[in-house]
């Protein structure tokens, strides 16, 4: 089959894409609970709303992508992210966020489950895990730029600067909702997006049966195995994990140090983003050379440390540690992943998905740490996460896969097969 090296760049900008619109929520949360008065727990029903989305269509889209094929979804997807960003833009209320945010998750949901087969058909089988890489880090890259981007936004708008984006957003942006200009852009980009891949043609997709859902036989054999759920709740544990930390970080910054979300908030997320990037490449040296159950407890001890340190720290503390959660969780997503399927002997598309839907801990576990916060002040209440960062822990403790993952005994073989 000819390679696409076209839409090879095409999907990493998607996953750009996804990255720059799911990860922006930490950084604004400040600003959207100034702006509406809200209560520390109503601002955990924002992540809520955007990935509870993934719980809802993780499957369904894995379904629809083979009845409707990848363009129609692509494009589907990005004119749902459009329409919620341009409904918030337009009527910024809290009502409408949690409205808008799940329109855009619906959206976001749709691509993740879209792009990775069609990376795969357009780059080629040999080279598909390199592709994956590849776009990881170009994911990184939008979590580690979106937050500057807010940055920036926020202290030009409606200010001295001019230019033609500022200018723009001057007769756009109400003054006292600045942040709001995000939302603008978000726009902007997934309408572009919408132009550009409806005049690319897109190869045709053959699913291969690790990536095909089956809601029928192959769910309910996989329904009936402890351990999928077992794995598909540390998923869920993972993702509330990381959304738990990213999304409160300003917050609890602004909170008990004074920190202005719009400067050293924004740069502590974009580190945070950043270092994760960074352990995922460190993260693939080391699964060559250790067991991955070895990995992933080593790293989740080093989470579990770097969150008490920024909960319990000084600001100077609080500033380096909460970035150092990032470089911690970088792993985990991947290696329970990989357990998970490595324990299974079948039906790995269907368990993907079933996987895939665990996202939704993203939604779950910021709206506990927001009613605690209620309760008990948000300090205390981020101590909640110990709970998930403890379940995942025991995976590298139980998890007992039919297939461990390949580690070389020299440093001439690590960089042979590098």
């Amino acid at each position: 089959m000819q390679r696409n090296i076209f839409i090879v760049v095409l999907i990493f900008l998607i996953f750009f894409v996804i990255s720059f619109l799911t990860n922006i929520l930490g950084p604004i949360i400040p600003d959207i609970v100034k702006s509406f008065d809200l209560s520390i727990g109503l601002a955990g029903f924002l992540p809520f709303a955007f990935f509870v989305a993934y719980g809802v269509m993780s499957i369904p889209a894995g379904l629809m992508v083979e009845k409707f094929g990848e363009k129609i979804m692509l494009i589907g997807a990005f004119l749902l992210a459009f329409g919620g960003a341009l409904l918030f833009a337009l009527v910024p209320s809290f009502s409408i966020a949690l409205s808008s945010l799940f329109l855009i998750g619906i959206g976001m949901a749709i691509l993740q489950v879209v792009i990775n087969p069609l990376l795969r058909v357009s780059g080629g089988e040999e080279k598909f895990a390199f592709y994956s890489v590849l776009a990881q880090l170009f994911f990184g890259a939008a979590s580690f730029l979106s937050p500057l981007l807010y940055s920036y936004l926020v202290l030009n708008v409606h200010s001295k600067t001019s230019n033609f984006l500022i200018d723009i957003l001057n007769g756009l942006v109400p003054d006292n909702l600045k942040w709001v200009s995000l939302y603008w852009v978000f726009a902007v980009i997934a309408l572009a997006m919408v132009a550009v891949i409806a005049v690319v043609k897109f190869p045709k997709v053959e699913l291969l049966e690790d990536e095909r859902i089956d809601v029928g036989k192959s769910f309910g054999e996989l329904a009936k195995n402890k351990l999928v759920w077992l794995f598909f709740l540390g998923i869920f544990a993972y993702v509330g994990t990381e959304q738990g930390i990213a999304n409160w970080i300003s917050q609890f910054l602004q909170t008990y140090h004074e920190v202005d979300p719009a400067t050293t908030g924004a740069s502590v997320i974009s580190y945070f983003w950043g270092l994760l990037t960074v352990g995922c490449f460190l993260g693939l040296i080391l699964l060559k050379i250790l067991d991955s159950r070895k990995v992933l407890v080593f790293f989740t001890c080093g989470g579990i440390i770097s969150l008490l340190m920024a909960l319990f720290g000084s600001k100077e503390i609080a500033l380096l540690a909460f970035p150092l959660t990032g470089f911690f969780a970088s792993v985990m997503y991947s290696v329970i992943f990989s357990l998970a399927l490595n324990s299974v002997p079948k039906h790995h598309g269907t368990f993907s998905g079933i996987l895939c839907a665990g996202i939704a801990g993203g939604a779950v576990v910021p709206l506990i740490v927001g009613g605690l916060g209620e309760l008990v002040g948000l300090q205390f209440a981020m101590l909640f996460l110990l709970i998930p960062l403890g379940y995942i822990l025991s995976i590298g403790l139980w998890a007992k896969p039919l297939v461990n993952n390949e580690t070389v005994s020299s440093l001439k073989e690590l960089f042979k097969l590098g």
